[in-house]
């Protein structure tokens, strides 16, 4: 045990010298770049993962109502299961081609020379603004999300925190 606790450190103290032996370049490189070198695709955009905290929140008021009337209730313990599978399954998945958007019930590919451009609103999900006129929701994208999108349709999407960066 003792071995492998210190050969952990000796990587680490390993990668942390080579990191303070960088050149001064790559640290002041500005974030959109830093993550258009490192956009993998596909990219997938998921719900946060305090989102199945309403899971076992759900699954306690099923056991309150199937505790009242098993018989009556008792079909009510696939709900907290399918919010689950739910939670899972939306996303936006952003590949060479264009976007696809998962949603609850199908799914929507859309290549990129059809988008015309992204629309947020206040309450609501992220919307691809067609060519066309069409939208279509992008579930799971926000607008903190905006830098990471845009890096990984390789500045299809155009990042509205890089002039902010840039200025500084």
């Amino acid at each position: 045990m003792t071995r492998s606790t210190s050969g952990a450190r000796s990587s680490t103290q390993s990668s942390s010298d080579s990191a303070r032996s960088a050149p001064a370049e790559s640290t002041t490189a500005s974030p959109s770049e830093a993550m258009s070198d490192k956009a993998e695709l596909p990219q997938e955009f998921t719900l946060s993962k305090l989102a199945y905290f309403t899971v076992p929140a759900t699954l306690l008021v099923v056991l309150i109502l199937a505790g009242t009337n098993l018989a009556w209730f008792g079909w009510t313990f696939a709900v907290p299961v399918l919010l689950a599978v739910w939670i899972r399954r939306i996303k936006t998945v952003v590949t060479e081609d264009g976007l696809r958007a998962v949603g609850t019930f199908g799914s929507r590919d859309v290549e990129w020379p059809d988008i015309d451009g992204l629309q947020f609103s206040r309450w609501g999900p992220a919307r691809a603004v067609l060519t066309d006129g069409d939208r279509v929701r992008l579930p799971a994208i926000t607008f903190g999300d905006m830098p990471r999108l845009s890096a990984a349709s390789a500045g299809r999407i155009p990042d509205p925190f890089a002039a902010a960066r840039d200025a500084r």
